[in-house]
């Protein structure tokens, strides 16, 4: 393999250790959002083998529980993004933008959760899915679709509470948005995705509903699947290859067990072949800017494929399926 083909692990550490420190400034307007950044750049550092060199932990930890918000009068409770929109104004009390995000809730679940509030998180989170089974993002003035459901799942997966998600209407939504090309969309009547597919495809198995599938359909699932890997995967037909698919779709065939059917070796050299040899990080195409987000998904994708200096991605370790965390 060319040597700008082989992974550079002290180039993505050191690239991750920097986006925790201070985000870049082409990132300023995902500020709101700095609690996801996080998870991509620790979860990148784990994959990497590099955790336990992490300086700060408590720190860092002390921080995510900052944003924990406990609210059983509104129904909020969750955790916040970021601090960013906590001001002089609203501070000790709460207000609209200091609600929990179901992003930001998913992403926060890090630790032996003894601090968490589970049980204020699963009565908060019931209110956020709709009649018709799909999630918001939020209380208010927020998008509901298939990545929501994918974060209650794992949420309630991880705090090993289901009492805030009607799991036969969350299926039904999920079956709904099935397409006629066998991928799943982000909801009924929309195009199939890559990612709303492993969204659907992990909400499924977290909730122990894999079954509800035929068979004919799991088939088809497969073949769209399989039909998105070009030397790396797209996330729909006729789009260009995008480093985050080898995680997203791989993932779903990793789950629906069929990943070994995957080219290991195109995909490999299309992941590796994003990475900035000067800064670090990869992207999520050739020579482009790197980012925190596929950064950790080129990783994962690499993981999945059982990449020799990467942590591997068990699929049962302990009490918590990794393979749903990312």
């Amino acid at each position: 393999m060319p040597v700008n083909l082989i992974l550079k692990p002290k180039l993505h550490k050191k690239y991750l250790y920097r986006c925790l420190q201070c985000i870049p400034s082409h990132f300023a307007s995902y500020d709101t959002t700095r609690l996801v950044l996080a998870f991509f750049a620790i979860s990148g550092l784990d994959l990497l083998k590099d955790l336990n060199n992490l300086k700060k932990q408590q720190k860092i930890i002390d921080w995510i529980y900052s944003l924990q918000v406990v609210d059983d009068k509104e129904l909020v409770s969750g955790f916040q993004g970021s601090t960013t929109l906590n001001t002089i104004e609203n501070r000790n009390q709460t207000a609209p933008y200091k609600w929990c995000h179901i992003a930001g809730t998913y992403t926060a679940l890090w630790d032996d959760l003894s601090r968490v509030n589970k049980e204020a998180i699963a009565r908060s989170l019931k209110v956020l899915q709709l009649p018709n089974g799909v999630f918001c993002a939020s209380k208010d003035g927020s998008e509901s679709d298939m990545r929501f459901i994918y974060c209650a799942a794992c949420i309630s997966y991880i705090i090993d509470d289901w009492s805030g998600v009607n799991i036969e209407k969350a299926t039904d939504y999920i079956l709904k948005s099935l397409t006629y090309e066998f991928g799943f969309a982000q909801a009924p009547q929309l195009e199939a995705h890559g990612g709303s597919t492993y969204c659907a495809i992990a909400s499924l198995a977290l909730m122990g509903k894999l079954s509800a599938l035929t068979e004919t359909q799991r088939k088809h699932i497969i073949r769209w699947l399989l039909n998105r890997q070009k030397d790396g995967f797209q996330g729909r037909p006729n789009k260009p290859v995008d480093t985050c698919y080898s995680f997203w779709v791989g993932a779903a065939l990793k789950i629906l067990d069929v990943f070994d059917f995957v080219d290991f070796d195109q995909n490999k050299t299309y992941v590796l072949s994003t990475q900035d040899n000067l800064y670090g990080g990869l992207s999520k195409w050739v020579d482009t800017t790197s980012d925190p987000l596929h950064t950790y998904m080129g990783l994962s994708g690499l993981s999945l494929m059982k990449y020799d200096e990467l942590e591997e991605i068990h699929f049962r370790r302990n009490t918590i399926d990794l393979s749903i965390r990312f």
